[in-house]
């Protein structure tokens, strides 16, 4: 008998507010608060939460990133807005999920 398991973390990027927010960056409103969470997966199901994300403004039509007050959103280190991988500066793709970096 043999049992394939097919697990791993994946991250999930979640809407906090329904509500749209001015971007810092184009001036619109369309950014909204959202924050990704890393879940523990099974089957590529999310089952369980493993680490819970910093919260952030991301604007759907320019893609700018920021904090709730308007600051700059920024990490310590370049990371992957998809997974939150640690990057390098030369990176163009993360090598933990394939993301383009922006």
């Amino acid at each position: 008998m043999c049992f394939i398991f097919v697990g791993g973390v994946q991250p999930k990027t979640k809407i906090l507010d329904e509500k749209p927010r001015s971007c810092p960056s184009c001036g619109l409103h369309r950014a909204f608060l959202k924050r990704t969470d890393h879940y523990l997966s099974l089957f590529f199901i999310p089952l369980f939460p493993i680490r819970k994300g910093e919260e952030y403004v991301e604007c759907q039509r320019c893609g700018s990133r920021s904090g709730e007050s308007g600051e700059p959103w920024s990490r310590p280190g370049l990371s992957c807005a998809r997974c939150g991988a640690v990057l390098e500066k030369q990176f163009r793709y993360c090598p933990a999920c394939g993301n383009p970096v922006k």
